[in-house]
């Protein structure tokens, strides 16, 4: 566990976990699901970490504190979008100044991280490829509220990165007709972008830590997103 800076002077909590052996390598920003920063996304940065990349955890629940079972929706949709996006970015400028750093910086997210990647790889100049994994809530069930004014849906356009799209044809949020939407608008906007639909897989199939997980779309997607950022963030051009 260490902190970094936020723009707004925030010293934000998060996990990192960085290759042993010397050399420069592309970082990673894991974002966190509604629950907080579990015991999930730290692993992953360990994954990430043995594949060659510097990665990091964000606690974006570091001013609120890590909410109770029964509280985590409340506290999720009470958080800014642009606090998020503001932590998000200093996580960016931080891997950026790592020293081992090769100058890349992907992001990956699940569920409400995953919309959480959508949207910061629309509003950030500072990332170079997003793997968006059964993002949630990018089409609102309500209108804009303060602290989510802006749609992640309505953000496509300014999309300045590859994006890696992964859903479970089983899922609830985001529905196949949500992702299918997200879809849309990549290809109005003329966006790059990869896409895949896996069946027998609902919400969370990735979490190996919960009864949701399915170990052959979850391989998969492994595959596929460590080739993804194998070509976008280990490529010098």
């Amino acid at each position: 566990m260490m902190q970094y800076a936020a723009p707004d002077g925030a010293q934000v909590d998060a996990y990192l976990s960085q290759p042993a052996d010397p050399g420069v390598y592309p970082g990673v920003i894991v974002t966190m699901s509604g629950a907080g920063l579990e015991e999930h996304p730290k692993d992953l940065c360990r994954r990430f970490a043995e594949q060659g990349y510097i990665a990091i955890a964000p606690d974006l629940y570091t001013r609120e504190g890590t909410p109770a079972p029964d509280k985590v929706l409340e506290t999720l949709f009470s958080v800014p979008d642009s606090q998020t996006m503001g932590d998000l970015e200093g996580a960016a400028l931080f891997l950026k100044s790592n020293p081992h750093s090769n100058g890349k910086v992907g992001i990956i997210g699940f569920c409400s991280g995953g919309r959480y990647t959508l949207m910061f790889a629309c509003t950030s100049k500072n990332v170079d490829a997003a793997v968006d994994s059964a993002g949630g809530h990018i089409i609102p069930d309500d209108g804009p509220t303060s602290a989510r004014p802006v749609a992640a849906i309505d953000m496509v356009a300014d999309l300045s990165c590859p994006l890696l799209a992964l859903f479970g044809e089983e899922d609830a949020n985001p529905s196949p007709a949500h992702a299918a939407r997200l879809r849309e608008e990549l290809d109005k906007h003329n966006k790059t972008y990869e896409y895949q639909t896996y069946f027998n897989a609902g919400h969370a199939f990735f979490a190996d830590d919960r009864p949701s997980y399915r170990a052959g779309p979850a391989q998969d997607m492994w595959h596929r997103l460590l080739l993804f950022y194998e070509k976008y963030l280990n490529n010098q051009g």
